[in-house]
């Protein structure tokens, strides 16, 4: 039987994809998807791209018949309904889509005003599994995601419609549609699909601790994101991945999981206790990266899966972590065929012409053979194809590389070929080049541009070197020898060293006597970064930078850790004092405190305005439990201190938290909290400073609640609002709605606390601040017990107390009266057992369920 017909396109003809939205609201967004199309050399289908002289049907019909791939963009507008038509264009467009057409589908977030008709629409996509879907916030991220979409698709895509001897060749990893919390590989896996199979095996198989072990390099993280994908049925909650390796301890492998699971660190209770409830009725898989640098944490591993039946874990390491449980996928070296043409995909990014050949098939089986098989290897080796033909590489592998492996005999046989072909490639660079390797590997979970040239021109200007040469050409040198990876976001592109490669890059230091210089230089940036950071905090540039921080956590870590072991006290205040919105927002108080602690033991002495920042930082995150009555006098002592180095912001900071542990003690005395909350507010005043003019006016305003105050309460809620907004401060901007909300709520006004908290949710979700969320959610409560819906109020409650116990908020106190109103409620006659089965029903719904009911789009 004859083969069907190639289609063969002519230059011109180009992918084309359909682009489907309402025109004007989303008009940003429609120039950034067709810039996005347009630069990969693609031809955008729009509709008011052909004014043409036929019925819009007929005209969709027609464009989506002759379109590769459908992108939906959408956001509140449903969009016009034609005379006598059932639906408006935009479904339409959706309908008429060819059922074998792929589709992307763009949702922009939040939207506080989206159309019934364009909910539903939007709810039927989701449940179609032909369709991809993600939520945006602006046409940039647009831009990005879409061209990095339609990348990959077109690539997937092409490689399953390779033919090998007249049949269609199997992709060689599963494409099932990966849970947000795994990372997506820029690079396809080749070669595994077996291990794949086996690894999941193991898991149906009823095994709960999957441990890959082999050496560096021969493709362990790979392989466990792989076989974590597409395993929705058995782990309906995600697969999470926990990047371990800057991890030595326990308590490290216990913060890497809480930031991975997104559980707030608030001090407040054992970080473990937190990760433990977060996890306890949950169905996840946990994809646990790198373990070999803290094997003295498995236990608790295995405690965790102890305490939590429905959680399971891949867990990648050179060695086996010999608890319980365990069983052990060892993972073999890439087979010849495998290897080889892994070997020419890698090759291809740097030579896109090149494949094998009669001529060259022995070589780069010479090549793969001298690399054993190993993936980063044999990546390593491929990015050199740019200048060395086949037959030179493997002449010079096959001369280097048994001198280099018989000088690491204390590694296993593959770990010294991996480690003799770093070093190999390293050798081949050019000096700035090499010189750079070294200083990067300073570096924990990735860097900027500029990062990398800052450490390098401090490093340089510490050892009294001449100005380097261009820090930029030596990193670009890197990313195409694949020393280095590239990752673009956003924001801004960063870079990364594996595992293997850093240990690699910290040996030169150490070898170099530069490693101790290194890190003061690594130290000296981040600190120019915190105080760079430390104002745009409090200002409308607060989003972007706790992104850019969050990026860099790993970074800031790293450089307090060196602060504290070189007992250098004072930075590592400053660092701390300086990030100390980002810490709050990002949930990492209780870490900081840690860190403060060890600064207190000391025995040191310790300067004024380090004391003082020590002493805020152990104090002011546990005011709530004072059980000695020690809190109050540690933050006036706080205050005082700061007051005398002159940093009145400090000075008002304490005297906020001074009057917190005052209302929270046995016997608040009110009076004095007042007393110090007017003092701080006169210090902010004194300095223009409206962030915390705004924290001071809302802590007042609690004040007055606490006296019954509740007119005085509200305006100085509404003028910290206005201080917020002027300011530019999202986060102050929701706290002091929630405030506002609470105090209309207990004046009457429910339609103005229903809109407060209903901000408060929305900007929450936006910003990322989960306590928002949680508050936010909680105001709805009260304002659907106060109407006496019992079904609204429960599920509303259940899905506010699951939130807080998933990101380990649950034994923080808190500022709401949603109980007050609940038990009201109840007290009032309301069915008490439909409300505890509309709480149960609460604590599983899922996230967009949740927002949808507290929006009022979904039946109560």
């Amino acid at each position: 039987m004859d083969a069907a017909p190639r289609v063969i396109r002519t230059p011109d003809q180009r992918l084309r994809v359909f682009v489907s939205s309402t025109l004007k609201e989303l008009a940003p967004e429609r120039r950034a998807a067709r810039a996005a199309i347009e630069r990969l050399h693609l031809a955008p289908v729009m509709f008011e791209l052909g004014a043409r002289p036929h019925p819009p049907r007929e005209l969709y019909r027609a464009y989506l018949d002759q379109s590769d791939v459908f992108v939906g963009l959408y956001w509140e507008r449903y969009g016009w309904v034609a005379p006598d038509e059932q639906v408006s264009g935009l479904e339409d467009e959706y309908n008429l889509c060819p059922p074998d057409l792929p589709r992307l589908i763009y949702i922009k977030d939040p939207a506080p005003a989206r159309e019934e008709r364009l909910t539903e629409l939007l709810n039927r996509i989701r449940s179609d599994d032909r369709a991809s879907f993600k939520y945006i916030e602006s046409a940039q991220e647009l831009e990005v995601l879409l061209e990095a979409d339609l990348a990959t698709m077109l690539a997937e895509r092409f490689e399953l419609s390779r033919v090998d001897g007249g049949r269609a060749r199997p992709p060689d990893e599963p494409s099932p549609a990966r849970a947000p919390s795994l990372p997506s590989p820029l690079t396809r896996l080749v070669g595994r699909t077996d291990d794949i199979a086996a690894v999941r095996a193991m898991l149906a198989d009823g095994a709960r601790l999957v441990t890959i072990t082999g050496p560096g390099g021969i493709g362990k993280s790979r392989l466990a994101i792989a076989a974590a994908a597409g395993l929705g049925e058995r782990f309906p909650d995600g697969a999470v991945f926990v990047d371990l390796a800057p991890a030595h301890d326990r308590n490290a492998v216990t913060a890497a999981l809480a930031q991975a699971l997104g559980v707030r660190d608030t001090g407040d209770a054992p970080l473990a206790d937190k990760v433990t409830t977060a996890l306890r009725d949950r169905r996840v898989l946990l994809v646990l990266d790198n373990f070999e640098q803290a094997l003295a944490a498995a236990p608790a591993v295995t405690e965790l899966l102890a305490a939590a039946p429905g959680v399971s874990a891949i867990v990648t390491s050179r060695s086996l972590l010999r608890v319980g449980g365990e069983r052990r996928y060892e993972l073999d070296p890439l087979p010849s065929d495998d290897a080889m043409r892994l070997f020419v995909e890698r090759a291809h990014a740097v030579r896109p012409d090149f494949e094998i050949t009669p001529s060259n098939a022995d070589d780069v089986g010479r090549i793969c053979s001298a690399l054993d098989g190993v993936p980063l290897a044999i990546e390593l080796g491929a990015a050199r194809i740019r200048v060395l033909p086949p037959a030179e590489l493997a002449r010079r592998l096959d001369r280097r590389l048994p001198l280099l492996v018989g000088g690491a005999r204390d590694l296993p046989e593959r770990q010294r070929t991996l480690r003799a072909t770093i070093e190999w490639s390293a050798q081949l660079l050019d000096e700035p080049e090499r010189v750079l390797l070294a200083r990067l590997g300073v570096f924990q979970g990735g860097f900027t541009l500029e990062a990398a040239e800052a450490v390098d021109a401090a490093i340089r200007e510490g050892a009294d070197e001449a100005p380097g040469d261009d820090v930029l050409s030596a990193l670009g040198a890197l990313v195409d020898n694949s020393l280095v990876r590239q990752h673009d976001d956003a924001h801004e592109a960063r870079f990364s060293l594996l595992a293997t490669v850093r240990e690699y890059a910290v040996e030169r230091l150490e070898q170099e006597g530069e490693l101790a210089r290194a890190r003061d230089a690594h130290a000296s940036y981040f600190l120019t970064l915190g105080d760079r950071a430390d104002d745009a905090l409090e200002h409308a540039a607060q989003h972007d930078w706790v992104v850019r921080l969050s990026a860099d956590t790993g970074n800031l870590r790293s450089a307090v850790r060196y602060l504290l072991d070189a007992r250098d006290w004072e930075r590592a205040a400053h660092l701390a004092w300086a990030l100390y919105v980002y810490w709050w927002v990002a949930g990492l108080l209780g870490e900081v405190r840690g860190w403060m602690d060890e600064l207190l033991a000391s025995g040191d002495p310790l300067d004024d305005r380090t004391r003082a920042i020590a002493l805020y930082f152990t104090q002011a995150i546990t005011f709530w439990q004072d059980p000695e009555g020690t809190v109050a006098t540690a933050l006036t002592e706080s205050a005082d201190l700061f007051r005398r180095t002159g940093d009145a912001d400090g000075e008002a900071l304490a005297l906020i938290s001074y009057a917190l542990a005052v209302l929270a003690s046995p016997a608040p005395d009110d009076s004095a909290a007042n007393d110090a909350m007017d003092a701080s507010l006169d210090l902010f005043r004194t300095r223009e400073d409206r962030w915390g003019q705004a924290m001071a006016l809302v802590m007042l305003g609690r004040v007055a609640l606490l006296r019954q105050q509740v007119g005085d309460a509200l305006a100085r809620f509404e003028e910290s609002l206005t201080l917020a907004r002027d300011n530019g401060d999202d986060l102050g901007v929701t706290i002091a709605q929630h405030h506002r909300g609470w105090a209309r709520l207990l004046l009457g006004d429910a339609a103005g606390a229903t809109s407060d908290f209903s901000a408060c949710l929305a900007l929450s979700r936006r910003l990322g601040h989960v306590e928002g969320i949680a508050y936010g959610l909680e105001g709805m409560v009260a304002v659907a017990a106060l109407a006496g819906d019992v079904g609204r109020s429960g599920r509303l409650l259940g899905a506010s107390r699951s939130l807080r116990e998933r990101t380990g908020l649950y034994n923080a106190p808190v500022f709401t009266f949603h109980q007050l109103f609940v038990d009201g409620m109840l007290a009032a006659g309301a069915d008490r057992d439909a409300f505890d089965a509309a709480v149960a029903e609460g604590r599983i719904l899922s996230a967009d369920a949740v927002v949808e009911l507290a929006e009022g789009r979904a039946a109560a």
